[in-house]
């Protein structure tokens, strides 16, 4: 017997569209042999879009903006550029792709899937940090794995407020 766990619900943090350009990404990703994990929350306590592990250890960040007026009020991305090897915008098929600065990775994604239009500049992580956040991506993965299989919060043993 095959056992099917459910999915997890969306968060309720995102718009339909961001949730679609995420899901393209995340398939463009795996077809590159990287694991995504959405909405992954970094050291500093920002919350990536997507952070994604490739096959060799390297971190890629993708940043998801779902509108012009999303990018123009979002001047954090750059605090995300330390916590990565490799940083992404990733945005619908009608985002005029001229906003997007010239120095960091372009994804177009809709819900079917997406294309890297162009790579950012590669940076190198510090062993140190690359060994924390990749410690912390697998944990994350893991607990988010367990939820799938018993959504009863009281069994995490954590407050509720965290990542499960």
């Amino acid at each position: 017997m095959t056992i099917t766990p459910p999915a997890l619900p969306p968060d309720g943090r995102q718009s339909e569209r961001a949730l679609a350009i995420a899901r393209g990404t995340l398939r463009l990703l795996r077809l590159h042999d990287y694991a995504g994990i959405p909405e992954f929350t970094l050291a500093h306590g920002r919350r990536a879009d997507i952070l994604a592990l490739g096959p060799k250890g390297e971190i890629w960040l993708i940043e998801i903006k779902s509108s012009v007026q999303d990018f123009r009020v979002d001047q954090k991305w750059q605090e995300y550029l330390p916590f990565c090897d490799r940083f992404s915008f990733a945005v619908g098929p009608d985002f005029p792709l001229e906003l997007i600065p010239a120095d960091v990775g372009l994804i177009v994604a809709d819900k079917f899937g997406a294309e890297i239009i162009r790579e950012g500049e590669p940076a190198a992580l510090a062993g140190a940090r690359r060994k924390a956040i990749t410690t912390e991506f697998a944990r994350v993965a893991a607990r988010r794995l367990h939820a799938l299989f018993d959504a009863d919060p009281a069994s995490f043993g954590r407050a509720p407020d965290e990542d499960p």
